[in-house]
């Protein structure tokens, strides 16, 4: 990464919170939130082109970014609120004449529209996790299910196809095979594996398991490995429970976990690793940089942390 051009985006995003301090007169969250946004189009543009400065950012790259936060999973409100953000640093640029166009002038924002909201807040998700019955064998597993969704950030088929070998106590990791058979380690979070550790030595060692499911984590009560439907039931019905009037499902803790992650200030490079974006070979998913760089992300952003 130049360091030059980090100086450069560094050097505006400083003068652009002045600017909000000064002439603005906004709260000092305000000012903390719009210098987010921005710092989230500058790791982009390190990424993805090479750290050009922000004069240089063009309509294409601002169009380019907001897909890239689009896939990651943030909500449509969340998507809104950085590209306004990013508006706000361009109008300034503007305004003290360091550019002579502003890029973000024909760029639109998502369409709020009236369709409910599929992330979830933080103490929604607390509500779930509470209305579980923890004293029925199916409520130990299904605590330890959504806490490792909800922690990790795992595409349902890879939750319920989740193998005893690939759960890292030691190291608070487990191994995920994503999609196109590819591998990535995701940290998970303290209160996850707790749940997971009392699912897995309590409750699991006494399913009647049947052939050819033995290496699963997550069964149901047959001794088969849960299905993806399964999930789905046991998330809505829980939403059910605690009258929660969105719309989710188990792909909802996936979008939570990004979102939450990356209001919260992460990295967007770390996010887009845990959520196996991006393959990542084996030799560099085991780099001690790598992994210690992860799980001080999840403890560091992540709400359950």
């Amino acid at each position: 990464m130049h360091i030059c051009a980090v100086k450069n985006w560094e050097s505006h995003i400083k003068q652009f919170s002045t600017y909000l301090k000064l002439e603005r007169s906004l709260s000092a969250n305000s000012i903390e939130a719009y210098v987010r946004d921005v710092e989230k189009l500058a790791q982009f543009s390190f990424q993805n082109y090479a750290g050009i400065s922000p004069l240089a950012i063009t309509g294409k790259h601002l169009q380019a970014f907001l897909q890239f936060i689009n896939e990651l999973g943030m909500s449509a409100f969340s998507q809104a609120r950085i590209l306004s953000g990013i508006k706000a640093f361009y109008k300034y640029l503007l305004f003290e004449e360091l550019i002579e166009k502003d890029p973000t002038t024909l760029i639109e924002g998502p369409k709020l529209g009236r369709k409910l909201p599929d992330t979830l807040e933080y103490d929604e998700i607390v509500k779930i996790f509470d209305a579980i019955d923890l004293s029925a064998a199916e409520g130990a597993r299904n605590r330890a299910m959504l806490e490792v969704l909800y922690s990790s950030g795992l595409r349902v088929s890879e939750l319920v196809d989740l193998k005893l070998a690939n759960v890292y106590f030691d190291i608070g990791f487990l191994r995920v095979i994503g999609k196109g058979n590819k591998e990535r380690l995701v940290p998970v979070g303290r209160d996850a594996m707790k749940y997971l550790k009392i699912y897995m030595e309590e409750v699991r060692v006494h399913v009647p398991v049947q052939k050819g499911f033995e290496s699963y984590v997550f069964l149901n009560r047959r001794g088969k490995k849960l299905t993806r439907v399964m999930v789905f039931l046991i998330i809505k019905s829980l939403a059910s429970k605690i009258g929660l009037k969105k719309t989710i499902s188990p792909h909802t803790f996936r979008h939570s976990f990004a979102t939450h992650l990356i209001e919260g200030g992460a990295d967007l490079r770390a996010v887009q690793e845990m959520l196996g974006h991006e393959s990542i070979t084996t030799t560099e998913i085991y780099t001690h940089l790598d992994r210690d760089y992860l799980r001080q992300v999840i403890q560091e952003f992540h709400p359950r942390s």
